[in-house]
């Protein structure tokens, strides 16, 4: 069976459009709502769902997904919790791409190997680890390959054209370009620089090149869409998520993804 993804992004370039990927911790606001959230964001127009594993110390994160993990491991979600949730979607979802963004320490403590093989059997796409450097990667990536997963690289902008190489010989899926140098976090401009970034990214491979941190509005998107191939909103849409009243988390999450659609 192929990897979610390449289908996904084979039907992409057919209808001349980029990917919307949105991004929610798991667990935050709870559990339950995670799966509301997870369903109606698939439903009103994302792409690829990007799901968050709550960690202690994010490095690469803002105050808002800072904030959403805290909540999370305060409500006791573990990789466990996210592989159930993943499970139970796919029993509505079965041919979305779902993609977990969690930091190294928690899959070591689950067993990357075990963590693979349980992944691959919940119905996972792919796998993005921040602080998993392109030297130490192999390892990983061999593992999900093994189980048909992907690992998914994060660049920087600041990253050199070595590492770039490096990062995208074990990549799998799209390739995850930042577009700033700082943590996550909802933006009101995008760097000019970003363009330039991405076409030298693009040198070193042929997969998708998908653009995250600080992506925020319709604008934003469709100012990716002339050069990237994909765009991940995360902080702005878990601040929409965050400030809306109570019973309407769901709704709002809704909104905002049928509103950025527009922009596509």
């Amino acid at each position: 069976m192929p990897n979610r993804i390449d289908t996904k992004f084979e039907m992409l370039v057919q209808a001349g459009r980029i990917a919307l990927v949105p991004f929610i911790t798991v667990g935050y606001p709870d559990i339950d709502t995670s799966e509301e959230l997870s369903l109606v964001l698939l439903e009103s127009g994302a792409d690829i769902l990007e799901l968050g594993i709550p960690f202690s110390d994010p490095l690469a994160e803002g105050k808002t997904i800072q904030s959403t993990s805290f909540h999370a491991i305060q409500q006791g979600v573990t990789v466990s919790q996210s592989l159930e949730l993943l499970e139970k979607l796919r029993v509505h979802k079965p041919n979305d791409p779902l993609v977990f963004m969690g930091y190294l320490n928690p899959f070591l403590s689950y067993g990357l190997d075990k963590f693979s093989c349980d992944a691959a059997k919940a119905g996972l796409d792919g796998v993005i680890v921040p602080d998993l450097p392109p030297e130490e990667s192999e390892t990983f990536a061999k593992l999900l390959e093994k189980n048909g997963l992907y690992l998914i690289p994060l660049i920087a902008p600041t990253s050199s054209d070595d590492r770039i190489e490096q990062a995208c010989a074990n990549a799998g899926g799209f390739i995850y370009c930042v577009s700033l140098t700082g943590v996550t976090g909802a933006r009101t401009e995008l760097k000019l620089e970003v363009e330039d970034f991405v076409e030298r990214v693009r040198n070193y491979t042929d997969l998708p090149l998908v653009v995250g941190f600080g992506v925020s509005t319709g604008e934003h998107v469709k100012t990716l869409s002339k050069f990237a191939d994909g765009a991940v909103i995360g902080s702005a849409l878990l601040d929409a998520i965050g400030t809306s009243p109570d019973g309407h988390a769901v709704e709002s999450a809704r909104k905002f993804v049928e509103d950025l659609t527009k922009y596509l």
